[in-house]
């Protein structure tokens, strides 16, 4: 049985190319294209593919808020990034909203394809730039839980920002504000600010 993929790429070319790909390879169907996250939310709903394609930066909606909202909803969907971003706040926040794995853009075709299948039996396709970032944040912050935009938000909490002021400051929106901190408190464990804070200053996490 084919393994149904959806691709969420703004640029029209390489989503051309994807989809001439996905649908040219057996053992594989394009079930679905689009050009933003709007688009995909309303058709993917209806008929929920089993692998996800997403860009991040897009227009409207990120790739990365689209894989939170989605993964709530579908958790039985597998997320792939597919973009051309390497920084460590992209990496962590898209893990964080849910994706499975992390490609970037010049990866090979036959690549592209394989990690469509190790995601689809569950694994965790990294390109190998990727996963050396991934790896050598464990072993510069061994003691630190937070992601880097993590411990960003923290520092701002610390601050006494509130929530519109961050995502203003951060240009993310006020729902991915309230996830990341929602995470803080799970990885921290506590339950409100002044704990967070605490434990922030405490523990040296920021």
């Amino acid at each position: 049985m084919d393994i149904s993929v959806a691709i969420i790429e703004d640029d029209r070319e390489i989503r051309q190319l994807m989809t001439l790909l996905i649908d040219s390879s057996p053992g594989y169907t394009c079930q679905q294209s689009f050009n933003d996250c709007e688009s995909a939310l309303e058709v993917i709903r209806k008929d929920p593919p089993e692998v996800v394609l997403m860009d991040i930066d897009l227009p409207g909606m990120s790739g990365i808020e689209g894989v939170r909202l989605l993964k709530q909803q579908y958790p039985e969907i597998d997320f792939i990034m597919l973009t051309i971003k390497e920084d460590d706040d992209s990496i962590f926040d898209s893990l964080c909203a849910g994706a499975s794995g992390y490609l970037l853009k010049d990866t090979p075709p036959a690549t592209l394809l394989e990690s469509i299948r190790v995601v689809y039996d569950g694994g965790a396709p990294m390109s190998a730039a990727i996963a050396r970032r991934i790896v050598s944040s464990f072993r510069t912050a061994p003691d630190n839980p937070l992601s880097a935009r993590e411990q960003e938000i923290l520092r701002r909490l610390c601050e006494g920002d509130n929530y519109k002021v961050i995502a203003d400051q951060l240009c993310i929106s006020g729902h991915t504000v309230r996830a990341h901190i929602k995470n803080i408190y799970k990885k921290l464990h506590v339950t409100s600010r002044a704990e967070a804070v605490r434990k922030a200053i405490n523990d040296k996490l920021i």
